[in-house]
């Protein structure tokens, strides 16, 4: 199992810190887990699966093919993305001007919530078509 995630550390580019600290699967565990000392429990390998946008199954046996991570938000993304929208919404509704703002006027209700949407919804494709843009030639499949 650990060979798999050493090489899905290298396809990505990305250190197994890095992982631990976004995925909340300590340092010791991948250590261990390296070492032989433990095997994985099933929360900590969905974990990584999920992050990865694999399958638990690729993660063990490395025979499943590995979704598209391209195509898919991570937990990071999303979290990134309603950051985003949260402080786009802030300055909207306070009248604040900014990339959302109308005249410093606010908007009704149910105009700010269908804008709202319609935003989540292009922040995500944006996020999905940025990461197939910018991510280097040397970390794509």
């Amino acid at each position: 199992m650990y060979e798999i995630f050493e090489q899905l550390l290298q396809r990505y580019g990305i250190t197994a810190y890095k992982v631990s600290k976004e995925t909340g699967v300590t340092q010791s565990t991948l250590s261990d887990w390296k070492r032989g000392r433990s095997t994985p429990k099933t929360e900590n390998m969905k974990k990584l699966a999920d992050y990865f946008g694999i399958t638990v199954d690729y993660l063990m046996t490395g025979i499943d093919t590995p979704k598209q991570k391209e195509r898919e938000l991570t937990p990071k993304d999303q979290r990134d993305i309603a950051k985003d929208l949260d402080s786009i919404m802030d300055k909207l509704q306070s009248g604040e001007k900014g990339p959302a703002s109308y005249n410093g006027e606010e908007l009704s209700p149910e105009a700010a919530e269908l804008f709202r949407e319609e935003l989540e919804i292009a922040l995500k494709r944006l996020k999905i078509i940025n990461r197939e843009k910018y991510t280097p030639k040397k970390y794509k499949k």
